[in-house]
C-alpha cells in the first residue's frame, strides 16, 4: 500500500532529516513540506493523506493546536525536542512521537508503528479522540484557545473570554460581540484555563475578571452579570465556589 505523507517543521533540517529517512522506503510518497501548523491545516485539508510527521512546537498554531482542528485527521508521528508532560500524555495513548535529536533505527520504529496504524485506521481514531480528551491531565495551563470561524483560524487569548457555554459535545466560546463553538468538553476547559476561571455551574465557565456582580436572581438561586451585560446562572456549589474566590 502506497502512503501518502506530509512533513510539518519549522526547522529546515528537522524536515529534511524526516526527509532523508523516508526516501529509502518505497511505500511511502512525500506530497509535501510545511513549516508552521497554518500551512500543515491547508495541506491536510486540501490533500488525501495517510500520514503526517508533525512538530510540536511551532509558531502561529503548535502540532496538538493543530489536532484539535481536525476533524478528521490523518496518522500522526509526532515530533518534539522536549515537553515530557505532552509525551506522557502520547505514551498512555499509545500513539509514537519522536524526540529530537532521534536515530534512524528509532524512525524506523516509528514509522512501522505509523504503517500499521494506516492500516486500522479506526484504532488510530479512536486512540487520537482518547488524546483530545486525556491530554488536559498533563499539559500546562493555556493562555489562547484556537478555532476555526469559517474559513480562518482563529487565536483567542484567554484574557478575553469572557464565558464558556456547554453545546453537547461542543462549547460555545463568548468573547466581546463574538461566539466561537469548539469541539471540546467543559471537563478539559475545566482543567487547561488559567487560574482566573471557574466553574459556576455545570453548563457555565466563567473569566473572574469579566464578572461585574453577583446578584440574587430567583429564590435560593443567583446569576453573575458580566461586563459585557451578560447574565450567567450560578449553582449551589458555583455560588459556594465563586463566594471563595471573590472573597465575599
Amino acid at each position: 500500500m502506497q502512503l501518502r505523507a506530509l512533513i510539518v517543521d519549522d526547522e529546515p533540517l528537522a524536515r529534511t532529516l524526516v526527509r532523508n529517512f523516508l526516501s529509502t522506503d518505497n511505500d511511502i510518497t512525500i506530497v509535501g513540506e510545511c513549516a508552521d501548523g497554518f500551512e500543515a491545516l491547508k495541506a491536510i485539508q486540501e490533500q488525501n493523506l495517510d500520514l503526517v510527521f508533525l512538530d510540536i512546537q511551532m509558531p502561529k498554531i503548535t502540532g496538538l493546536e493543530l489536532l484539535e482542528l481536525l476533524e478528521k485527521p490523518p496518522v500522526i508521528v509526532f515530533t518534539t525536542a522536549y515537553d515530557q508532560h505532552a509525551i506522557k500524555a502520547f505514551e498512555m495513548n499509545a500513539i509514537d512521537y519522536l524526540l529530537k535529536p532521534f536515530s534512524k533505527d528509532r524512525f524506523a520504529k516509528a514509522l512501522e508503528k505509523a504503517k500499521a496504524a494506516c492500516t486500522n485506521k479506526k484504532s488510530f481514531d479512536e486512540k487520537i479522540e482518547n488524546l483530545k480528551t486525556n491530554e488536559a491531565s498533563s499539559v500546562e495551563k493555556i493562555d489562547r484557545i484556537v478555532v476555526k470561524d469559517g474559513n480562518k483560524i482563529q487565536l483567542i487569548p484567554c484574557d478575553s473570554v469572557l464565558y464558556i457555554e456547554a453545546q453537547d459535545d461542543y462549547v460555545m466560546i463568548y468573547t466581546q460581540g463574538h461566539k466561537y463553538l469548539k469541539q471540546h468538553t467543559m471537563k478539559h476547559f475545566e482543567q487547561v484555563l488559567p487560574k482566573d476561571f471557574a466553574r459556576v455551574h455545570r453548563s457555565y465557565i466563567v473569566n473572574i475578571k469579566q464578572v461585574q456582580r453577583l446578584e440574587n436572581y430567583d429564590k435560593d438561586s443567583h446569576r453573575i452579570i458580566l461586563t459585557n451585560g451578560s447574565a450567567v446562572p450560578v449553582s449551589r456549589s458555583g455560588y459556594a465556589d465563586l463566594k471563595s474566590i471573590l472573597g465575599l
